[in-house]
């Protein structure tokens, strides 16, 4: 063996993959080395075991007597075998084992997740900005998000899956994908509620497509007037939470730095400041903070809001009757350039970006344009990054599905200005991030979730089972050399949906609107007439696997109908149908591989949640859902 691939081996780095139709392929020495260099591998910290209770734990403790302190502070002597290995603890939590050479903090991980709810629920999966509600407004946020969690659960559903609430660039408008954050430690300050911080006026609503570079810049003005004159009651309340939440303040200051570089430099990240200010806690920034305290100050406030507004939103779902309320959704990595790469650096795969191999439906491979969390720093820090993640999705739900899973096992990693396919996979302790995933799913009381699609790696989704960690079942995907497969085969240990927020939806794809737009982008390979031929063909065979005969329907009305049906009847404990398909809308609400031209993360739902739900072709499609819930 090389001394590139023993190092490579060392570092968890995959010399070798396997992709989506079973091809084996290398990775090239020069990849290899190009991540290599980028890799801090250092894992000295502190020490932290992951293990499940009931079960013995492996530890790199010295034998001999030691000392367990529980979480509840329940202390006992414990004695550590000639081989490392402690006794079983029953009670799960985050532990500290004691022994004459230091101190070791043990994960004790429940056997499985929080279960779903006895019985089937159904969901639906919302875009936030999309929703309408009474209050004119140019984007849906929190305070519409009440109003349909109110909506859904009088229709009788159980849940509401919303897009991610991530912290983003309050001051740049033409970040607005909810999947490339500044930070997933705090939330979208402009998703706040804006009535939470006063009597503010209702504001133009935005027509079919919502316009982020006005409508940002419009609500971050509207909230800081109200900032400015808010009412002293709403100002003690806050002051009283920021006193809680000092790390509102770390991430206020990136906020307000970001706003003053971004003003004067269209300094997109922290890379671009200069130089003095890249240190959260050197002089520039503490004297940038002396002199702009009310600027820092507004920034707080906005997290205060957001987390209000989320807190409203969980207790109106629940309150209207819902069992699961909201389901988050935990974006997989963030910019670099953002607030957690600014102030925590050292948890990041800096100088690497993240994405997924060329496959059928990405000959050229994806480059995601974001980083994530770096194994070694996770071990090194006792995977605090990841813990307060999860912690922050989970404060205000009852459920978390985890965009992209499969990187909780390995991530593709491609090294800055690389090409998506010039990547490799790195190793991620799944283990342990399944056990903490576990832990913290108990702590919240909230079901989880995890995106198994694309190159799924040998036994995960066995080892996501095991842990009650549903899987995706997705209509589109469930095919096999003969066509689509009967629903009532899917896995029961997964979720079934009619689709995603990437997917084509039911009407889309009924109608052709994919074929159009692919065609439109030159996105295709081949003519379009041939393509629709094949998808009637495909829409013959989806027809025929809802059980139905005669005629294929033109309209989409009916194949939408058999479609709701057909998941409903899956063996999955939960369903969750897009809004857009229980409206029967054709355009999808992202177009994934495109940036301007699609109008991604811009579509708008046509009336108020209520109004649409009280359509008799939506009414009928939510009693579909609801008819397995009540048997």
């Amino acid at each position: 063996m090389s001394d590139l691939a023993r190092d490579a081996a060392a570092a968890g780095l995959q010399a070798h993959w396997e992709d989506a139709d079973g091809h084996q392929h290398r990775v090239s020495d020069a990849v290899l080395r190009a991540v290599l260099d980028t890799l801090d591998t250092r894992t000295i910290g502190n020490p932290f075991v992951t293990a499940d209770v009931g079960c013995p734990i492996a530890t790199q403790a010295k034998p001999g007597a030691a000392t367990l302190i529980l979480e509840d502070g329940t202390v006992r002597d414990v004695r550590i075998a000639a081989d490392g290995v402690l006794p079983a603890v029953e009670r799960p939590g985050y532990h500290r084992l004691e022994t004459s050479d230091g101190a070791t903090v043990l994960a004790i991980a429940p056997q499985r997740c929080v279960p779903p709810p006895p019985g089937h629920s159904w969901a639906a999966a919302v875009q936030i900005p999309a929703l309408r509600g009474t209050r004119d407004a140019p984007y849906g946020d929190l305070g519409t998000l009440a109003d349909a969690a109110r909506a859904f659960a009088a229709a009788g559903a159980d849940a509401l899956a919303i897009s991610p609430t991530h912290a983003l660039f309050p001051d740049d408008a033409s970040r607005f994908s909810p999947y490339a954050p500044s930070s997933r430690l705090f939330h979208h300050a402009l998703l706040a509620d804006p009535t939470l911080a006063g009597n503010i006026p209702a504001a133009e609503s935005s027509g079919a497509l919502i316009d982020w570079r006005h409508a940002l810049p419009a609500r971050l003005a509207q909230l800081r007037e109200a900032f400015d004159h808010v009412d002293p009651d709403v100002r003690a309340r806050f002051e009283v939470a920021h006193a809680q939440r000092p790390d509102w303040t770390e991430h206020a200051r990136y906020d307000a730095l970001h706003a003053a570089f971004f003003a004067a430099h269209q300094a997109r990240g922290w890379q671009d400041w200069p130089g003095a200010y890249h240190d959260p806690t050197g002089p520039a920034v503490e004297r940038f903070a002396a002199d702009h305290p009310d600027d820092i100050a507004f920034y707080a406030f906005l997290q205060w809001l957001a987390e209000a507004s989320l807190a409203g939103a969980q207790a109106a779902a629940k309150d209207a009757g819902m069992r699961i309320g909201l389901i988050a959704d935990l974006a997989v990595g963030m910019d670099a350039g953002g607030s957690h790469g600014w102030s925590r650096r050292g948890d990041l795969l800096t100088g690497l970006s993240i994405g997924a191999p060329p496959d059928p439906l990405g000959p050229q491979g994806q480059n995601w344009g974001i980083t994530a969390l770096s194994p070694f720093a996770l071990r090194r820090t006792g995977f605090d990054a990841f813990i307060r993640t999860v912690r922050a999705a989970l404060r205000f739900a009852g459920g978390l599905r985890i965009d992209h899973a499969l990187g909780l096992k390995r991530l593709w990693v491609i090294p800055d200005g690389g090409k998506a396919s010039d990547g490799a996979y790195l190793t991620m302790p799944f283990d342990d991030l399944l056990r903490i995933l576990t832990l913290e799913s108990h702590r919240a009381d909230a079901i989880i979730i995890g995106e198994d699609l694309g190159t799924v790696p040998p036994g995960f989704r066995d080892a996501m089972a095991n842990k009650t960690v549903l899987g995706m079942r997705v209509l589109p995907f469930e095919r096999d050399e003969t066509g689509f497969t009967p629903s009532t085969t899917w896995n029961a240990q997964a979720v079934a949906m009619t689709g995603t927020h990437d997917t084509a939806t039911l009407a889309g794809w009924w109608t052709g609107r994919d074929i159009t737009w692919s065609h439109k982008l030159h996105r295709a390979v081949g003519d379009e007439a041939t393509d629709r031929l094949r998808r009637v063909g495909e829409k013959h065979a989806l027809w025929t696997a809802f059980g139905k005969t005669g005629p294929v329907p033109h309209a989409p009305a009916p194949a939408i109908d058999a479609a709701l049906e057909f998941v409903r009847d899956a063996p999955c404990p939960l369903t969750i149908v897009p809004l857009e398909d229980l409206v029967g809308i054709e355009d999808q609400p992202n177009l994934p591989g495109t940036t301007d031209e699609h109008p991604n993360w811009r579509r708008r739902m046509p009336d108020t949640t209520e109004s649409l739900l009280a359509r008799p072709e939506v009414a009928r499609r939510t009693a579909i859902l609801s008819a397995k819930t009540s048997e």
